[in-house]
């Protein structure tokens, strides 16, 4: 015997769930769950039973439900039962899965009236039931027995109010006859989370049990202590006729037969009983599936609406239309011309904040890590002075020099230019990466059609590729022109007379003073035996490097002078995921504390390469080797004397001079170059060469095949629409076919109140 008013709409959830899964989504109804609270024997665990339809809950006198059962209903071709705790084994015979409970339960709790909030998971499967979730709770009780604990009363609420007071469960309050509906602790606790009454049905048992002569009419009729869904009677079976094996469906119908032939229910008898019970719930069902209905509607339609536009092109699509195949060619070449200059010149739309690329890469490049790599390059002091030396009498000759010959400072500072060939054209490389990684991150877009991918992305790399020669031979050409001719009347250039008074500590240029060149989060490296890595809000200025505790910048930590501080890398450590450099003193002096260095580190290497080039704006340069701890040379290494050396000091001062003209020169002449001759002719060539080229790489039909992926995307799309259509349908249907009835009005429970 299973429930009839469940039956009825199974076919109505059935429906739903299959229009659902046509278009690959999970209906979520999220069908209430529905608990019974009431006193210790009051009839919950038999009430629970008519529900299902089934007979498989112990039974019995005292405290029988020891701990919560929550059971899962299932829709389900074949009928069977499975616990959580007893994974894969189905349970066939009900009578087992009584004897399974009462092991289990005596498993955790004893077998001497002990309780435990730990639940049992239950889940039957048939034909005859909703996906519905059903709770038979340990009755209520006051005084301990057997191994209960002492505060046996408030363990059992707790556990109850962890079920009820979802709003997502309804509450069926079941209190017998025989006792007095005032003190109902079931109504109670069900007032105290469900103070409206929206999710409340009053239960009445055992009324077959009541003193003869007296009835619980008024109950029924919500004239005494009235509730907003009212009372519902039922006659539950006996423990003997449980005992003699009695059906449910005997037990229904005697039920039904107890309230025609009483005289004090004969009038209410079709709003009695089981039946109604399951009537009221069902109903109770009805109404939150009529009420998420809207919801599954205008989530189809926002679906619908979002599928219109790329299916109207669909409705009519031929594959091997050679005219579709043409417009879909130019639209592509065309939108990949937009994107990539779009990723070149920057744009307000689809902004990536993960990291930079493109033009924000490119612009990094030039303004950052080139000047870096030109700093960067490694003077040796002691050889250069060497190589000074050496010019200066072989220009010389056999003769004794007077005066500092001009062609040592030409043939070193020759030398030196040379040197400025290997950062500018490894500024190119790293372009030239930027922008292939740029034009494959645009032909992403191409997907659709693999083989014009393929072609464009060639095409485009092969131009890149052309320009990297021109842009590379420019950029020696202008290293050349400078090698060609020095000009030692440059309006920048200290001249021999100043040279010579000229120190070369002086020869240090600083920004204006206290201008701010860089704010941002750094964390100091220091050991934890002196108080572990920290985090700090930076401000680098032209005179000052300060750190605070937040980007408030009002508590500050330390102030230090930028004089005499040079930068050096630092390895990153076996299990450091952060990019470290150091800021040391050059005459040996504690940095920080009692730290000779300090570490700095970041997140990434680009971020570490960004702080060095601001550093270089403030003056702080990066250390040359064997500059720092070095010892005069020694005097039988070659003969100084003092004119050589005041000679050799002042050539030392020029180049220095001269080589920073050249540096500045070439700072802004190379990313010219590279955007003239590489980037701005990349993007001519997309703009105006890029589908001739495609036209003469082949065949047009081939080029544009679609790929497997497109034509399954294209069928799915189509399929999608027309089952969300469809079930757009079937919703309006069961919106026209099924009644919700209005929740009842408010009514005067007041006596609860008074009751406490």
């Amino acid at each position: 015997m299973g429930n009839r008013g469940m039956e009825d709409l199974i076919p109505l959830i059935n429906k739903l769930q299959d229009a659902f899964s046509s278009i690959g989504q999970s209906c979520n109804l999220d069908l209430p769950q529905i608990a019974v609270v009431g006193g210790q024997s009051a009839g919950k665990s038999s009430v629970l039973e008519n529900f299902v339809g089934r007979d498989f809950l112990p039974r019995g006198s005292g405290i029988v439900t020891r701990r919560p059962l929550i059971l899962q209903l299932i829709n389900n071709k074949a009928e069977y039962a499975e616990f959580l705790h007893c994974k894969g084994k189905k349970f066939v015979d009900f009578d087992e899965v009584r004897a399974e409970i009462e092991a289990e339960t005596d498993r955790i709790t004893g077998s001497n009236k002990g309780i435990s909030p730990i639940p049992i998971n239950l889940r039957v499967y048939s034909p005859h039931v909703l996906n519905l979730t059903l709770i038979d709770l340990p009755g209520m009780t006051k005084v301990a027995v057997g191994d209960q604990p002492q505060d046996i009363e408030h363990q059992i609420r707790d556990m109850l109010l962890q079920f009820i007071t979802k709003e997502s469960c309804l509450i069926l309050a079941v209190t017998p006859a025989n006792t007095d509906l005032a003190n109902s602790d079931a109504l109670k606790i069900a007032k105290e989370v469900d103070p409206q009454g929206l999710r409340t049905i009053g239960v009445i048992t055992k009324l077959d049990l009541m003193d003869e002569g007296t009835d619980a009419k008024d109950i029924f009729e919500n004239k005494l202590l009235p509730l907003r869904r009212g009372y519902i009677g039922v006659v539950n079976r006996s423990q003997k006729d449980i005992d003699g094996r009695k059906d449910i469906r005997a037990a229904l119908a005697a039920e039904r037969k107890f309230f025609l032939s009483h005289p004090a229910y004969r009038h209410m008898a079709e709003r009695m009983g089981t039946p109604h019970l399951q009537k009221a719930l069902n109903q109770q069902l009805t109404n939150h599936i009529r009420d998420t209905l809207p919801g599954l509607r205008s989530k189809l339609q926002s679906q619908l609406l979002s599928l219109e536009k790329e299916v109207e092109e669909y409705k009519n699509f031929r594959p091997d239309d050679p005219t579709r195949k043409t417009k879909a060619l130019l639209q592509m070449v065309q939108q990949f011309g937009v994107d990539f200059e779009k990723c070149i010149e920057g744009s307000g739309d689809q902004v990536d904040t993960n990291e930079l690329s493109g033009g924000a890469k490119i612009n990094r490049l030039f303004h950052e890590r080139f000047p870096f790599e030109l700093v960067k390059i490694v003077f040796d002091e002691k050889e250069l002075r060497r190589e000074i030396s050496h010019a200066i009498k072989n220009v010389h000759g056999v003769r004794t020099g007077l005066f500092t010959p001009d062609l040592a400072f030409e043939a070193i500072v020759k030398k030196q230019i040379v040197k400025l060939k290997t950062p500018c054209l490894k500024c190119i490389d790293l372009v030239i990466q930027e922008l292939i990684n740029t034009v494959r991150q645009c032909t992403n877009k191409l997907n659709s059609y693999p083989r014009l991918r393929e072609e464009t992305e060639r095409i485009v790399t092969t131009h890149v590729r052309e320009r990297e020669g021109k842009a590379k031979d420019q950029v020696l050409l202008l290293i050349d022109i400078e090698l060609s001719y020095i000009n030692t009347n440059h309006e920048d250039f200290i001249g021999f007379a100043n040279a010579q008074q000229r120190n070369t500590a002086a020869n240090k240029k600083r920004a204006i003073p206290n201008q701010v060149i860089r704010k941002g989060w750094l964390t100091i490296n220091i050991s934890i035996m002196k108080g572990g890595s920290k985090e700090y809000w930076f401000v680098l200025t032209a005179e000052s490097l300060s750190w605070y505790k937040n980007e408030e910048e009002k508590e500050k930590k330390y102030m230090l002078p930028l004089d005499n501080l040079k930068l050096r890398d630092v390895e990153k450590g076996f299990m450091s995921t952060k990019h470290i450099f150091a800021i040391f003193n050059t005459e040996q002096r504690n940095v920080y504390k009692d730290l000779r260095q300090i570490e700095l580190a970041c997140d990434t290497q680009d971020d570490v390469d960004s702080w060095k080039a601001s550093f270089l704006r403030a003056g702080v340069y990066p250390e040359k080797d064997q500059e720092e701890n070095e010892e005069p040379c020694p005097a039988d290494t070659f003969s100084m004397d003092p004119q050589l050396e005041r000679q050799v000091e002042t050539i030392r001062n020029l180049v220095d001079s001269y080589i920073s003209i050249i540096n500045k020169s070439i700072r802004d002449l190379v990313p010219k170059t590279i955007m003239h001759l590489m980037i701005n002719s990349a993007k001519d060539f997309i703009h105006s060469e890029l589908l001739a080229y495609l036209y003469s790489s082949g065949d047009q039909n081939i080029l544009m095949e679609e790929s497997a992926d497109q034509a399954q995307r294209r069928d799915e799309m189509l399929r999608m629409y027309h089952a969300l259509k469809e079930a757009l349908v079937i919703i309006g249907d069961i919106s026209a076919n099924t009644i919700s009835t209005p929740v009842p009005p408010p009514v005067n429970d007041s006596w609860m109140q008074e009751a406490r």
